[in-house]
């Protein structure tokens, strides 16, 4: 039976763990086998035991949902909080599906490779702050100071579940614990630093670009691995103010999330909690320099994970 997990903020807004099973939404803590105080983040540290207990529960709870009637959360009143409190390094892949790299090279005028990965090229990723970044679905996100080219990404989250240390391709995807939806939020124009000159090394800023208060809303739910057949042929989707503006699939991802994995592991070793933000397809602002205004409402919506909706004000 399919189960999804999340973290909500309780009465006291203590953060809680919950579970969702046909569509009901279950405390997760008000359950025997978990102690006070956990959360998503002490599940994926023992997500190997943890999820075996919790397919139990799911199936236990869709044999016999009248008994678990004790455990439901109200969903009108549910206030989801960040699947971690703790998250590891969120990593983020770089021009990873064709479409965009083809729309970005015709918009901009840039000289990009449709298929780096042919040529040998590795992939490339780049490092978002991870507390401080890492946003709930239904948080409203502080417009950032000092931009006026504030930009959109969907993409898909990736959330490890093992440490995973030089891993092989072929073995990589036994390391992920789950899937999640994610904004890529991005300062297009804090990127470049126009005071320093174009040829240095330091003209480019990717903390000022990247990270900032809320840049990375991820959720609402964590969908286990074993529920996903493979995450390279779901559909994903962005709307703005109810606008559809991206519309593709992962399988126009030029670097697989296994290419990604034991790329970044053959770096630096991975660690249960760590996010891989696989890239963002076409549709993006930059490509036709529109971009986000306070007030706008963004839903992105990847095929059997759920639906992340935040409003930038």
């Amino acid at each position: 039976m399919k189960f999804q997990l999340f973290n909500y903020f309780r009465n006291d807004d203590a953060i809680a763990p919950g579970i969702l099973v046909c569509d009901v939404s279950y405390d997760l803590q008000s359950f025997r086998a978990f102690t006070a105080n956990v959360t998503l983040d002490e599940i994926l540290e023992y997500w190997d035991e943890a999820k075996l207990w919790l397919a139990e529960l799911a199936n236990d709870i869709s044999a016999s949902p009248q008994g678990y009637d004790a455990h439901q959360l109200e969903p009108r009143s549910l206030r989801y909080a960040p699947l971690l409190s703790r998250p590891g390094t969120i990593y983020g892949a770089g021009a990873n599906y064709r479409d965009h790299v083809d729309a970005m090279a015709k918009a901009l005028n840039m000289n990009l490779c449709a298929d780096p990965k042919s040529e040998g090229i590795p992939p490339w990723h780049f490092i978002k702050a991870s507390r401080s970044s890492l946003a709930a679905h239904g948080q409203d996100i502080n417009f950032p100071a000092d931009t006026s080219m504030l930009d959109w990404e969907a993409e898909l989250a990736v959330f490890i579940g093992k440490r995973a240390d030089k891993v092989r391709g072929d073995e990589a995807l036994l390391y992920v614990a789950g899937y999640s939806c994610a904004n890529d939020l991005s300062a297009r124009d804090h990127l470049k630093r126009p005071q320093v000159d174009e040829s240095s090394p330091f003209r480019f800023d990717w903390i000022g670009h990247k990270s900032f208060n809320g840049s990375c809303p991820v959720g609402p739910l964590l969908t286990p691995a074993d529920f996903i057949n493979s995450p390279e042929s779901l559909a994903i989707k962005l709307w703005r103010n109810g606008e559809l503006r991206q519309d593709s699939n992962t399988s126009n991802h030029l670097y697989t999330i296994a290419d990604q994995i034991s790329y970044i592991s053959q770096r630096v070793e991975l660690f249960p909690g760590d996010i891989i933000l696989t890239g963002t397809p076409a549709g993006v602002g930059m490509e036709t320099q529109t971009f986000i205004q306070r007030g706008d409402i963004f839903r992105v919506w990847i095929e059997g994970l759920g639906t992340l909706e935040n409003k930038i004000i």
